[in-house]
């Protein structure tokens, strides 16, 4: 499988990216593909490895490892390499619905757990699965199949993130007559606006939700599904019901001064200007970084969107406080392959800010103490400290404030970016749902709730995780649906 000594001949050799100075000056993606010849020697270093844990698909360490999908990597990749594209391409849809997703937005949990990566580069896992599904495309393979026979049973899913997407596909296939909910004025949900057009160009969103259309998914626009009168009349009109709502709920500071004009949530911000961007509007955008001097809190990937948007909007300066320490460049013996490596990463906002500003704009083991805003009450400083972590009585590490590292950030555009606490409770309300600790929907057998006929899926249940995951709760909330109208399922 694979070319014999494939990896020692050849090396990793990624699509090349547009200069940080070049591709700030829009929003539109960024890596150019290399050639279809270099591509199938890319393929070619995967080779018979013997244990692929590229698609094992497991948490260790509270870290992914593998593909959650279990993609069959090192088929496909052997295809690739000897050129037969049309069968590499069938055995990655057999267990991926929407590789052109996974391919330019997961982090590559496989690639981590790649075993050329132990000792050296892995193999190009994602770029590989980019060039598949767009080849499928382009040769018009990738095409609508209408379900000829249907069962009869009604399917509501709210919500058109990547979980909901892959539920309604699942549920479609099988012949059930599906109709997805979007609050937004556009179906994607996270894929649409949690995600900047330069890491996902919203065209392949539109494409894949134009072809889901076309094989009789029905998608119901500026809908929100969050009260009783909305959460009963679904119940009442469909056989079954998907919360596919994310935990799209931002964690908050509580902090003085918080409610200055000038402070948003960073999903707020990305929202606003990805809505500006493809509405082509002339107008200002309802949030201009333009000549503001941006401080983000938060030093995830959300963080680094709201850095590269901002640079886009042409900011005056950009801070990111991150209250992590910095990591080390290499694996440590702590943190053994095939655990996620837990390394110092620049991503590409960082990278447009040390090209444009000059330096990293991170600060590591800071946080915000409080703000300081004007007289027309509009945030005008942070004041920020220093943190050490300490274990405290329950063994676990805390963040404490260390005296007398107090300093001054003049900004004028805050960006919250610390992560989510789960589902907003309007709609758990709505349903008469409880919710965990974690801020997730409650269920009581898998994917089901207390409702009878009422599931939960991706983000929702589990919080906050990766697209691939979101996807795989999707497939397998489809078959706990199927399963439950049915009484069985070939899912």
């Amino acid at each position: 499988m694979g070319k014999i000594g494939g990896f020692l001949e050849y090396g990793r050799k990624d699509s090349v990216d547009i200069s940080p100075k070049q591709r700030i000056c829009n929003f539109a993606e960024f890596h150019l593909p290399i050639n279809e010849e270099e591509r199938k020697k890319q393929a070619s270093r995967c080779m018979d490895c013997g244990v692929p844990f590229c698609q094992f698909g497991q948490e260790i360490a509270g870290m992914s490892s593998g593909c959650p999908l279990h993609n069959m990597i090192p088929e496909w990749n052997d295809l690739l390499y000897r050129g037969n594209y049309d069968e590499a391409l069938k055995r990655l849809l057999l267990t991926n619905p929407f590789p052109e997703f996974t391919s330019r937005v997961c982090p590559a949990p496989c690639e981590k757990a790649c075993t050329c990566s132990l000792h050296g580069d892995a193999v190009t896992i994602c770029e590989n699965e980019k060039f598949l599904i767009e080849y499928g495309f382009k040769q018009q393979i990738i095409k609508a199949k209408k379900t000829s026979k249907r069962s009869g049973k009604k399917i509501a899913i709210v919500g058109s993130g990547p979980s909901g997407l892959a539920t309604a596909w699942q549920l479609n296939r099988r012949g059930h007559e599906v109709t997805v909910y979007e609050r937004s004025d556009r179906a994607g949900g996270l894929l649409m606006y949690g995600i900047p057009n330069m890491k996902l160009d919203k065209q392949y969103v539109n494409r894949r939700i134009a072809l889901m259309e076309e094989e009789g998914i029905t998608f119901v626009l500026s809908t929100s599904i969050d009260t009783l009168e909305a959460a009963d009349k679904l119940k009442s009109e469909y056989d079954a019901v998907v919360l596919a709502v994310g935990a799209s709920k931002p964690r908050d500071l509580s902090v003085v001064n918080r409610e200055a004009k000038g402070i948003y949530f960073a999903v707020d911000y990305l929202q606003a200007v990805t809505k500006h961007v493809l509405d082509a509007d002339d107008a200002k955008p309802t949030i201009d970084a333009n000549n503001k001097h941006v401080l983000v809190i938060g030093g995830g990937d959300t963080g680094n969107d709201c850095v590269g948007t901002a640079i886009r909007q042409h900011c005056a300066s950009v801070k990111q406080l991150e209250m992590m320490p910095e990591l080390p460049s290499t694996r440590q013996e702590n943190n053994p392959w095939p655990e996620w490596p837990k390394v110092k990463k620049t991503d590409y906002g960082q990278e447009e800010a040390i090209a444009v500003f000059g330096q990293d704009p991170r600060v590591y083991e800071a946080t915000i103490k409080e703000f300081v805003k004007n007289e027309g009450g509009e945030v005008c400083q942070a004041i920020i400290v220093d943190v050490a972590w300490q274990l405290d009585e329950n063994k676990r590490m805390q963040p404490v404030h260390v005296a007398n590292s107090e300093r001054v950030v003049d900004c004028d555009l805050v960006f919250i970016a610390a992560g989510f606490v789960g589902v907003e409770s309007a709609v758990s309300n709505a349903f008469m749902l409880d919710q965990t600790e974690r801020g997730v929907l409650a269920t009581t057998d898998g994917t089901a709730t207390a409702i009878d006929g009422v599931f939960v899926t991706g983000d929702a249940k589990r919080g906050q995780s990766l697209v691939v995951w979101a996807m795989q709760e999707g497939k397998k909330t489809a078959k706990a649906v199927d399963t439950y109208l049915m009484g069985y399922s070939n899912l």
